[in-house]
């Protein structure tokens, strides 16, 4: 695994866009994670000065346990950006040949799907542990008291939230493979929610039952949007199992449709 892990970062290490990427999605994971309540303070000050007097800072957004799953969610949003440094990473390895280079020099084409699947694990890793600590901080910041074990409740979005990115990692990974260009690797990407919801619209008066069980509906199922508890509306504030089954097995149906395309390709 190590060794699989080791050849794939030393290639992608070597591209300047990997860092671009990854540093400003790292960079803007934890500014926008974390500003949050600075963002109410300011909205609060502005909302005074119409004479209104709302205390806006008193929303629990970072207070245990409701930071949990606000910033697990949040954190979410963000993962269009490894996303497409996932593409960017397979279509040039059809572009530069790097991926014949490493069949000739004795790499089987499982070992290396294999050596990028170990790196979406690692960055789903890196993006999780990131969140977690940003929670871990801002929550010790501004938890007006710490009440344990009740501030641990939701906590078990996380391991939910590691496949939501790990899910969709796979997904990125599976249209790199089939596509082999970036650029309409990553139009197709950006465009892939709205093609699900317009199927979605379609089918919705029909067969409803059948839209949990879509791949890109099921992952963000995962972690549900927590922000209407905020004005009174009940939330799904624990884990959907049947989100987590139904995501998993299409994580493993989209690294199993990259293995037949690449075992059947010819590099």
């Amino acid at each position: 695994m190590m060794h699989l892990l080791k050849i794939d970062l030393k290639k992608l290490t070597s591209y300047r866009t990997f860092w671009v990427i990854c540093g400003i999605y790292f960079f803007t994971l934890i500014v926008g994670a974390a500003s949050g309540m600075e963002f109410l303070k300011a909205l609060s000050r502005l909302i005074e000065g119409f004479g209104q007097q709302i205390n806006i800072t008193r929303i629990p957004l970072y207070h245990f346990p409701d930071i949990w799953q606000n910033l697990a969610w949040s954190g979410g949003l963000l993962k269009m950006g490894l996303a497409i440094m996932v593409v960017v990473s397979i279509t040039n390895e059809y572009t530069y040949r790097t991926l014949r280079q490493n069949i000739i020099d004795g790499l089987s084409r499982k070992e290396f799907l294999f050596s990028k699947i170990y790196t979406n694990l690692l960055l789903s890793l890196f993006s999780m542990v990131s969140v977690f600590l940003i929670a871990v901080v801002t929550g010790l910041i501004y938890s007006p008291e710490l009440d344990f074990p009740f501030g641990l409740t939701g906590i078990d979005f996380y391991p939910a939230y590691f496949l939501e990115i790990f899910a969709f990692l796979s997904f990125a990974l599976m249209l790199g493979f089939f596509v082999q260009r970036s650029g309409l690797t990553i139009i197709l990407l950006l465009f892939s929610y709205l093609i699900e919801l317009i199927i979605k619209e379609n089918i919705d008066d029909y067969v409803p039952a059948l839209i949990p069980f879509f791949p890109l509906e099921s992952i963000m199922n995962l972690v549900p949007m927590p922000f209407a508890r905020y004005v009174f509306m009940e939330i799904q504030d624990k884990v959907n199992w049947g989100a987590v089954l139904i995501a998993g097995a299409w994580t493993v149906l989209f690294n199993y449709f990259a293995y037949l395309k690449l075992k059947r390709s010819d590099i």
